[in-house]
């Protein structure tokens, strides 16, 4: 994926929480903005018990949002379009 597909989703207003999800198929929760950080090349993802991930965004798969739970609202952006 992308790096600026994180960026945009890191700046829409309001703000919906979403999650990463990886090649590995990990989920990492991004409920705030604050809980992601963006470099050159890597993406950090801070979990809400301060343990941190580091990830390349060849390795993101999509990005998830969630809605309000429903399984009706649930979205997804998929990276293989890029």
């Amino acid at each position: 994926m992308d790096i600026n597909g994180i960026r945009e989703a890191l700046q829409r207003r309001p703000f919906e929480p979403f999650s990463i999800r990886l090649a590995d198929s990990r989920k990492l929760p991004v409920p705030h903005p604050e809980f992601v950080a963006i470099g050159p090349r890597r993406i950090i993802v801070v979990a809400e018990d301060n343990s941190w991930s580091g990830v390349e965004p060849i390795m993101i798969v999509s990005l998830d949002y969630e809605g309000n739970g429903s399984p009706s609202e649930d979205k997804s952006i998929d990276s293989s379009s890029d």
